[in-house]
Formats: C-alpha cells, sequence, structure tokens
C-alpha cells in the first residue's frame, strides 16, 4: 500500500501541491477498497482492484474535483452528496454554523431560513446539532434541492427544502416564503413580545467578483457552478441587500468576500441592524457577519 499511494502522489504532483496529492491518493485508496486510512496503512497483504485508479487519476489531473467524482465528500461530521450542481463545502462555512451554534446557544424555539441551501450543509448541520429547531432551506436551482434533500435523508436530518427565488418580487413571494413573512409582519406588538421564536436567516451566497476569477484555480473555474460563485463587479453586495431588505429574521448570519467587510457593517447599518459582528475564519480573513434586528 505504501508503494501505491507513493506512485499516486507522484503522479498527482504535476498538478497538486504534494500535500494535497498524498491526500487526494489516501482518498482514491479509500474510496476503491472501501476500507479506512488506518486498516490500508495495516493491511498486511493487498489484493483489491484498482482497475478505476487510471480514470480517477486522469480525471484529476485535469482538475476535476474529487468530491465531484466519488459523488460525496464529509463535512462537519456529515457525509454528503455533491454534484455539480452545488458547491463543495469548505471548512470557511463550518465556522458559519459555529458562529450560530455559539450566538443561539442559550434560545430554545428558534426558526432557521437558510437562504442558497446548495447541498444543505448548513441547514443539515444546525438540525443535527438542533433537533428542536425548525430549519428550512431554500435554492433558485432545483437540482441543488433535490441533491439538499437527499443529504437530509442519508444523514437523518428532518429539514424543510424548496425552490424559491428571493428576487420575486415582494408581493410574488410564493408558498412557504410569504407565509413566513406575513407570519412575523401580522403580530400584534404585545405578540412579538410574548412569543419565543427567534428567527434566524443564514445564508452563503455568491460572493467572488467576475474580477477574482483570474486569481482562482481551474477545479473551480471549470467544474463547480457560476451562478453560486459569482457576483458582478457593480454589484457584489446584492444577495446581502436582498436578504436584507425582507426583514425575516431578527437574527443575520452571512458568510463573506472578506475585501467588503466594511461595506457589509455599512449596509447592516443602515437596514437598522445592531450588534454587527465579524468574524474571522482559520486563515486570518474576515469571513462571518453577524447581526440582530434592533428592537
Amino acid at each position: 500500500m505504501k508503494q501505491i499511494i507513493h506512485d499516486i502522489t507522484d503522479r498527482l504532483r504535476a498538478v497538486y501541491p504534494e500535500d494535497e496529492a498524498r491526500s487526494m491518493a489516501w482518498w482514491i485508496a479509500e474510496e476503491l477498497t472501501g476500507k479506512s486510512r488506518t486498516q490500508l496503512q495495516f493491511e498486511c497483504k493487498f489484493t483489491n482492484n484498482f482497475a478505476n485508479m487510471q480514470e480517477i487519476i486522469d480525471r484529476l489531473l485535469h482538475f476535476e474535483p474529487i468530491q465531484y467524482i466519488f459523488g460525496h465528500t464529509l463535512w462537519g461530521g456529515l457525509d454528503l452528496k455533491v454534484t455539480p450542481a452545488t458547491l463543495i463545502p469548505r471548512p470557511e462555512t463550518a465556522e458559519l454554523v459555529e458562529r450560530i451554534n455559539a450566538r443561539m446557544a442559550n434560545e430554545q424555539t428558534v426558526h432557521v431560513l437558510d437562504i442558497g441551501t446548495g447541498s444543505g450543509c448548513i441547514a443539515i448541520a444546525l438540525k443535527k446539532a438542533h433537533p428542536e429547531w425548525q430549519v428550512t432551506g431554500i435554492d433558485i436551482s432545483s437540482e441543488a434541492i433535490e441533491v439538499a434533500k437527499e443529504n437530509a435523508r442519508r444523514n437523518q436530518a428532518e429539514v424543510d427544502f424548496h425552490v424559491a427565488d428571493i428576487f420575486a418580487s415582494d408581493g410574488e413571494i410564493s408558498g412557504w416564503m410569504n407565509k413566513w413573512y406575513m407570519a412575523n409582519e401580522q403580530k400584534t406588538n404585545e405578540e412579538r413580545v410574548n412569543d419565543p421564536t427567534v428567527n434566524v436567516i443564514v445564508s452563503n451566497p455568491p460572493y467572488i467578483c467576475e474580477r477574482e476569477k483570474k486569481d482562482m484555480r481551474p477545479n473551480v473555474l471549470e467544474y463547480e457552478p457560476s451562478t453560486a460563485l459569482f457576483v458582478p463587479d457593480d454589484d457584489p453586495l446584492m444577495f446581502y441587500r436582498r436578504i436584507s431588505s425582507l426583514r425575516l429574521g431578527r437574527h443575520l448570519f452571512f458568510e463573506i468576500n472578506e475585501s467588503f467587510a466594511p461595506e457589509m457593517k455599512e449596509l447592516l447599518e443602515k437596514e437598522g441592524y445592531t450588534d454587527i459582528r465579524i468574524t474571522k475564519d482559520i486563515y486570518g480573513k474576515a469571513r462571518v457577519i453577524e447581526c440582530r434586528m434592533a428592537e
């Protein structure tokens, strides 16, 4: 096995850093054998068929993400199906989930709306951490919603997923979204004061500017869905502006482009939100912004 890992790593080093190539080599071995790395390291004799290995390596050398090749990824303790219709969940998005868990730790009755849910990773992670919460995820892509539903089933999480467009006109926000909005707007002041429900909006929307494409790797540019990644250079905050203006939640949590943290803070202040906090990710970049609606 040691020689097999060495050979795969050596071939992948043509286009990947050595650490990443070695990690992929182990992933290939685990997928093709159905055994863990620990089992493989202590296997005395290895007889499994590696007939598909050449095809996998060739696809990786053409920058196809290994997560799409095998159709799933491990993220935040979840085994998630991923397809070219969904982004591959990133480590920094797990930090967004951690911030929600920390901020809302003392709340019991929580309704979460995950806008642009994609694979459903955020919604499912929150539901697994808080089974008592009501969690809903929406996405404009029907293909992404089907993936999210499958991920909820495979991870045994009761999450509602729906196809919806947040840029529909206010009067045409359909079905469940209209109910979500009106349920809050039609409450009397007394009902709002006595209602223990806390509505939380979370979103990891497209936030990479078109001009940033030149600095991105081919495995992202050529394979992941561009509509889930990019925003126009002249309106990079379009999704945040729309979501915050809908006033659907008492608390907002966003993953953001680190280049626009000051602009995001200003936008939320203008929309009437307070207690705005910005958290840096594991790479030291401003990545999560959270706030609450002013009383």
